[in-house]
């Protein structure tokens, strides 16, 4: 076909219209742009001058090997395909760790973060959700890691996927949901064994996620210690971040401690505290913070809880997620046969409602519980404003 029946073919409309400028300049890109040396190579832009020297591509073992000479002692180092439930072949070009970052970053899991409450439901503009979250967590980790020379990659893994067990309507969803699984739901846990489960990620990231809460076992990687107090640094500084922008606190009511150390702004914040993990694992040999800054992260933290997470409109939101959740999984344990086919079934019908509830977004679950519970929807959770 010649370039001119091309065009004419892809400039058509079904129904005989004229296409609009922008839509003829866009379809012009339909099948790249051809090659004026006649190499049959297709470029993505006409003009293109992006040009590489001599070399080879980096494959998995070139990166295996550059992590065997840069990366310091302790660091966890990628071995070909891992050390996997299931066993697998390795990926000719990327490292292990790199693998399960993109199953974790291709999941359903993780999409569904998008819409599944940080700390206010149903976020309004610049409001943080659980993938925003979850984003901050892993630049801030990725940081910290490429800074004390250890393995950004895995970092990078765990700290996408650390908050991949969360229920819809942000953590009263694990009280929720503490009534109906045996010693309590942690969304750590349930992230690892339950959410991720069909990703066969590689047992150091999945102990990452599992253990990422400073309430569980330490991590077993360097890697892991790194995701847990990123974890606590992002949330600490965005969480503040959206309280004032919604007007809930003043900047200049945290505590003098915070603003004296760490400063007032997420910024300044998020940069003294990556910097004194940096410093600390310099001078220790192990991840951690001098006590005067982790002192200082604990204060915001101690204020964001008073402040923000336990004021009576939070906990009258949070009252709300916990009864609507419930009432949605004992509908579905009462009724087995209504669940989707994609929930994976075993003998225990409460815990298989969980697993379905659990993985709902916010929306969805509200949504649900009007439409087939008939919820009213003036009880359902509503945004906690000032």
């Amino acid at each position: 076909m010649s370039p001119e029946a091309e065009r004419a073919e892809v400039f058509e409309p079904a129904d005989g219209t004229v296409p609009s400028l922008r839509a003829q300049l866009w379809a012009e890109t339909m099948r790249g742009h051809g090659d004026p040396h006649q190499t049959g190579l297709v470029r993505a832009h006409a003009a293109s001058h992006a040009r590489v020297g001599p070399g080879r591509t980096v494959d998995r073992l070139a990166r295996e090997a550059y992590e065997r000479e840069v990366l310091r002692p302790g660091a966890t180092l990628a071995e070909g395909a891992g050390h996997r439930a299931r066993p697998e072949e390795p990926d000719p070009e990327r490292t292990c760790f790199e693998r399960d970052r993109d199953r974790v970053v291709h999941s359903t899991a993780f999409r569904r973060l998008a819409g599944k409450t940080q700390v206010v439901v149903h976020p309004t503009d610049h409001q943080r959700t659980r993938l925003t979250h979850a984003l901050e967590v892993a630049q801030i980790a990725t940081s910290i890691a490429r800074g004390v020379g250890v393995n950004a990659t895995l970092a990078d893994a765990i700290a996408l996927g650390h908050d991949c067990g969360h229920g819809p309507g942000g953590h009263a969803s694990e009280d929720a949901f503490d009534a109906f699984v045996p010693g309590g739901f942690d969304h750590g846990p349930w992230g690892a064994d339950v959410s991720l489960a069909d990703l066969n990620l590689c047992a150091e990231t999945l102990d990452g996620i599992r253990n990422h809460s400073w309430s569980r076992p330490a991590p077993t990687t360097v890697e892991g210690e790194i995701v847990s107090w990123a974890d606590r640094i992002a949330y600490c500084a965005h969480d503040l971040e959206d309280a004032v922008h919604a007007g809930i606190v003043a900047a200049d009511e945290i505590p003098a401690v915070v603003a004296e150390v760490a400063g007032r702004t997420r910024r300044e914040q998020l940069g003294h505290f990556v910097r004194a993990v940096v410093r600390a694992v310099e001078e220790h040999g192990e991840v951690g913070m001098a006590a005067d800054s982790a002192a200082a992260l604990a204060s915001l933290r101690a204020f964001n809880y008073e402040r923000i997470y336990v004021r009576p409109e939070s906990l009258a939101q949070s009252h709300a997620v916990v009864r609507v959740l419930q009432a949605l999984v004992e509908h579905f344990a009462a009724r087995p046969d209504a669940l989707p086919a994609t929930v994976v079934r075993t003998d225990d019908h409460v815990r298989d409602a969980v697993t379905y509830v659990a993985g709902m977004t916010d929306r969805f679950a509200f949504d649900l519980a009007v439409r087939d519970l008939g919820w009213d929807a003036a009880l359902l959770p509503h945004p906690a404003e000032r």
